[in-house]
């Protein structure tokens, strides 16, 4: 339990300093070491032993700060709610609360933001792209789960939707790992080539 503490408390600690530094790409590198650290060396890793003992580090696309944007929260969206089992984890249940348009380089987006049901919740935004089974993980990574830590930055009406720090859940790393995933709504159309890669 001490253990799981500590590495939320040290993914906050990065994140604290990500908001801080408003779209600095050093915050980024910072972010990055941060995570080889936590993944390399921490018992709660993603990663088993065998994993650890061979690891070299997180791969990621070149920084780009055209895929950095603040854009405006809509709330006047259908509620509507999933659910499923993560395994060890048990039952998890998130609702739709909002929705977020975008434009990137790449493409015009809209997302679904989820709202973790239970004791104390969460801002979570998993998402698809085309990069998606070609250069990133099959199943999407995260941009947002603030219940662990990962929160770029939100006021009452608009986010930060940096895709510099997307992310794979921790079931990309090892299939000990049941991790819910982007509803077919968080599916986009077009690459996003920034964030973490595994090719």
């Amino acid at each position: 339990m001490l253990e799981l503490l500590d590495y939320r408390r040290r993914v906050f600690e990065l994140y604290q300093q990500v908001r801080a530094a408003h779209g600095d790409p050093a915050a980024w590198a910072h972010w990055r070491q941060g995570r080889d650290d936590l993944f390399r060396s921490h018992p709660q890793s993603a990663l088993d032993a065998a994993q650890k003992a061979t690891f070299t580090g997180l791969r990621y696309y070149a920084y780009d700060p055209d895929y950095r944007v603040v854009t405006r929260i809509d709330r006047a969206v259908e509620d509507k709610l999933y659910e499923g089992e993560i395994g060890a984890d048990g039952h998890i249940a998130y609702r739709r609360f909002a929705q977020v348009t975008f434009e990137l380089p790449t493409g015009t987006g809209r997302l679904s933001l989820f709202w973790i049901m239970g004791y104390g919740g969460g801002v979570f935004l998993p998402f698809r792209d085309a990069t998606n089974r070609a250069t990133t993980y099959g199943a999407g990574r995260y941009l947002y789960d603030t219940l662990k830590g990962a929160d770029l930055g939100t006021t009452t009406d608009t986010i930060v939707l940096d895709f510099n720090y997307a992310y794979h859940p921790s079931c990309a790393y090892n299939p000990r790992w049941v991790c819910p995933l982007a509803p077919p709504e968080n599916w986009l159309d077009f690459p996003i080539p920034v964030g973490e890669r595994l090719a």
